[in-house]
């Protein structure tokens, strides 16, 4: 791609460039697109189109990048891969839907949308045969306001029969939800309720249940205490505060348009949904990978030692580097996994992390270090073959624009931000892209960053060992296996969804689904976690299988890639012929559907000894025999408990 439009150096100048500069040549991008597009044909340019979209540009620009972006793209449906999307409005959502369009073409998620009639959600819901049945939605968005709330209270009632109010409220939405999951087993996002200034009871409004404000927030507090599972809510309450009331409310859109905000806001409201549907999908950024100098700190290092960099309390200054570290080790804390990339000395660059007692991020929270003279970009695809993740999952943060203009020619793959001038912007910054977006949190997602870090003391170890055998045996490996469950759902339908490279079929699946399939006689679950010597892995892999007559066939196989090479696959097939022969089943059927980023699973069921069973297109079919003579493969892996049925 690059080759075929290097003559139209303005389009890479533009993509490298920060977005102040951006701002002033992006009429000359448009152009050059346009050129572009008319030599080699729109679909050409979708890659240079998609780099462009930002949620700090403004409406005119997003709909002038659609054209690249959406009118180029496949027909809808066409892609295997694709979301079927469901927009239900209370205002109407056509603006809104054009600019989900271009953020997702941005994220590269393909969409197949039906979009209501203005103000038909229920009825879009509640009718039998409505559009919906043909489209079988797997993601439907109540793209309500709280102009859709059908009971309010009349001021001066009292707290009980307010909450009676709110209670006959909340169960009609959560038969609008539960019509949504049983009818077609689809995940809801759900906004929940903005609240406009201009309350009849001013202050006072905060204290008194009938006032419209109090009684939203308490709608607000029942939806995120009561909403099910398979509810994912979208805080647009959050989104108009940060907008600000001026900007959100302006009522000239609603009562002409009908539209949800403001114009300029609707852009902030698309791009806030998608980075919810990336969450889903699974395509969240994994890693924030860190400059040093004037990022974490001010100053050099090299030039003023540990104790001459400023950070910390005592000016503005420091205690702004001091915010972004609490930042952070926050996002590390809640399961994102960092790393340094850092133009250094490597034993300089570590001095601050180990003197300075008033440093809020330490060396143990940073799961890849890397501090060399190095160009970054080779360093980040390094810090990615440490880490064993693709680069695609990361968010590159230098306060040097030349670093920043760097990476993003030469790993392109890599997120990079905008950075102020001024530290104290760094937080706002980095968090108005929404990279790491989340719809669960688990016990697993909290421990994250440290499993990364105890697998790279695992690669420094088996890097000292004499052989694999050895290091394998040294680690003390343990693994338990159980049905999904409640316990372990959410992580085994996160795993599921965000496991792109050890994925035999690429199947997603959405939390009701795997919770109907943990309860069906029809199927068997297994989840894997793995601890050692140097740490809990947590839950690693996951099957999904079907029982059918004589056969255990498997629909879904998903591994963590930091198991790879550890026996993980030679104790599950182990696993596999157990429960097959438990079930009375003669062979075990496998099927790879081969996609863009599994390749490494080609011969995957050739390595454990299936044999191949014929072929369809591009996917291949293998069986296993589990007769008495077979064999079980060796590995280095205790089992500390058993599978126990189905859930």
């Amino acid at each position: 791609m690059t080759e075929l439009l290097a003559p139209g150096e303005a389009l890479q100048g533009f993509l490298q460039a920060d977005a102040s500069h951006r701002a002033a040549h992006f009429a000359e991008f448009i152009g050059a697109l346009k050129a572009a597009a008319n030599q080699h044909g729109a679909h050409a340019v979708r890659q240079w189109a998609r780099r462009a979209v930002s949620p700090l540009i403004d409406y005119s620009s997003l709909m002038k990048l659609r054209r690249f972006l959406v009118d180029s793209a496949p027909a809808a449906g066409s892609e295997s891969n694709s979301l079927r999307l469901a927009i239900l409005g209370g205002p109407t959502t056509i603006q809104l839907r054009q600019l989900i369009e271009v953020f997702a073409a941005a994220e590269g998620i393909a969409l197949e949308i039906y979009e209501a009639e203005y103000g038909l959600f229920r009825q879009e819901v509640f009718t039998p045969g409505s559009g919906l049945d043909e489209f079988q939605p797997q993601v439907v968005f109540l793209a309500t306001s709280a102009r859709d709330v059908t009971r309010f209270p009349v001021v001066g009632q009292d707290e009980e029969s307010v909450a009676q109010l709110a209670g006959e409220e909340l169960d009609d939405w959560l038969r609008i939800w539960e019509t949504c999951n049983a009818r077609w087993n689809a995940t809801v996002v759900q906004n929940n309720f903005e609240i406009a200034p201009g309350g009849v009871l001013g202050h006072y409004g905060a204290r008194h249940p009938s006032a419209r404000e109090h009684y939203l927030d308490r709608l607000n507090r029942m939806w995120a205490e009561r909403a099910p599972v398979y509810v994912v809510l979208h805080d647009l309450r959050g989104l108009a505060a940060s907008a600000g009331a001026r900007l959100w409310f302006d009522p000239r859109f609603y009562h002409e348009f009908k539209m949800p905000c403001g114009a300029e806001c609707l852009a902030t409201y698309a791009h806030s949904f998608v980075s919810l549907a990336r969450a889903i999908v699974g395509r969240s950024k994994k890693v924030l990978v860190l400059d040093l100098d004037n990022t974490l700190w001010g100053g050099v290092v090299g030039d003023l030692g540990a104790g001459g960099v400023r950070v910390g309390q005592g000016s503005g200054e420091g205690e702004a580097f001091l915010a972004f570290q609490r930042y952070a080790k926050e996002l590390r804390d809640r399961g994102v996994i960092l790393a340094v990339c850092s133009k250094n000395d490597d034993e300089k660059a570590r001095e601050p992390f180990e003197k300075r007692d008033d440093m809020i991020l330490k060396l143990s929270d940073i799961s890849c270090f890397v501090a060399n003279w190095k160009n970054k970009a080779d360093n980040l695809r390094d810090i990615a073959d440490r880490l064993e993740l693709k680069a695609d999952s990361f968010v590159f943060v230098d306060d040097n624009p030349a670093e920043r203009a760097l990476v993003r020619r030469f790993a392109p793959e890599v997120a990079v931000p905008d950075m102020p001038e001024d530290p104290a912007g760094y937080i706002q910054a980095l968090a108005a892209h929404r990279y790491f977006e989340t719809v669960a949190f688990t016990r697993e997602d909290a421990a994250r960053a440290g499993y990364y870090t105890a697998n790279a003391r695992r690669k420094e170890l088996a890097e000292r060992s004499s052989d694999i055998s050895s290091f394998l045996a040294s680690l003390s490996m343990r693994m338990t296996m159980t049905p999904v469950s409640e316990l372990n759902i959410e992580r085994a339908t996160q795993l599921i969804n965000k496991s792109n490279q050890f994925n035999l079929t690429t199947q997603r699946y959405t939390l009701a689904q795997v919770r109907e399939m943990a309860a069906s006689p029809e199927w068997r679950t297994l989840t894997f976690s793995l601890r050692d010597s140097l740490g809990d892995n947590g839950l690693i892999s996951v099957l999904l299988l079907r029982k059918q007559s004589e056969s255990l066939a498997i629909d879904t196989w998903v591994m963590s890639c930091r198991v790879l090479q550890r026996g993980v696959e030679h104790f599950t097939r182990n696993a596999l012929v157990d429960l097959a022969r438990e079930e009375g089943c003669r062979t075990i059927l496998g099927m790879y559907i081969p996609s863009a980023k599994n390749g490494m699973v080609l011969d995957h069921f050739a390595r454990l000894g299936f044999t191949a069973a014929g072929a369809e297109g591009d996917q291949t079919f293998w069986s296993l025999g589990v007769d008495p003579a077979l064999e079980p493969l060796p590995h280095f892996i205790e089992s500390e408990a058993t599978y126990a049925g189905s859930a």
